[in-house]
């Protein structure tokens, strides 16, 4: 996998954006200008919202290109924009919408990257999710990385590993030592001496688990409707 440089927090948002309208609107892809900021700059499926400027836009893919991790095309009118992760990163369908959600978003549990991600690709369970998110933390070159469980959290969220700036220096080296040694804090509580948890506590955690996971499927479907009315221009 040939890696380059750390990324800005402009140039993630613009390779995310590519990514996206790659697998949701490939017909309009590659993208002009005018789409890439409209794109980066799109108030749904984004954490946070920007306003970027055409400046801002144009200087990044500009970066980008002399990585070979973008490049322009001229089309029948105007110039278009395209990535070139594919290659540069070793992705598929499954490893693709990964990083687009955790490039637009920012670190996210297994959950709610399943359920982000069925625009893109469809993931038959979270554990499928999960198995691909370890293939990814796989090596030196790490694409992802497991942040440690913070209190209050009943989930673990993944981050990707291409921006400095979008995760703290202090976070990157936890993700990376509970790749090799799980913490304390990411094992199931205990309950009483002998470590055993009764009925009740796993009825409340999975009936936990499947709220946490409406609300996700309720907030994903507003957010694509809201997509979709950014798509065709409805208010």
């Amino acid at each position: 996998m040939s890696r380059t440089r750390k990324l800005d927090a402009i140039e993630i948002r613009v390779l995310g954006a590519l990514l996206e309208k790659e697998q949701t609107t490939p017909e309009q892809y590659p993208l002009t200008i005018n789409a890439v900021i409209a794109a980066c700059n799109q108030k749904t499926n984004r954490e946070p919202v920007t306003q970027l400027t055409e400046t801002q836009v144009v200087e990044a893919l500009d970066r980008l290109r002399e990585d070979v991790l973008t490049w322009r095309t001229q089309g029948a009118r105007v110039e278009r924009w395209q990535h070139s992760l594919d290659r540069r990163w070793e992705l598929d369908r499954k490893t693709k919408a990964i990083m687009t959600l955790l490039l637009l978003r920012g670190p996210q549990t297994p959950g709610e990257l399943r359920t982000r991600s069925e625009r893109m690709v469809s993931f038959e369970s979270v554990d499928e999710v999960e198995d691909t998110l370890r293939k990814m933390a796989e090596g030196f070159d790490a694409l992802v990385a497991e942040l440690p469980r913070q209190p209050g959290q009943r989930e673990t969220r993944w981050t990707h590993l291409e921006s400095a700036e979008g995760v703290p220096q202090e976070l990157r080296e936890l993700a990376v030592s509970a790749a090799v040694a799980p913490s304390p804090a990411a094992l199931p509580p205990d309950v009483g001496p002998a470590g055993r948890r009764t009925p009740y506590d796993e009825r409340l955690e999975r009936l936990e688990g499947e709220v946490e996971e409406l609300r996700s499927t309720v907030t994903t479907l507003q957010e694509q409707l809201q997509a979709l009315r950014d798509d065709l221009g409805v208010e």
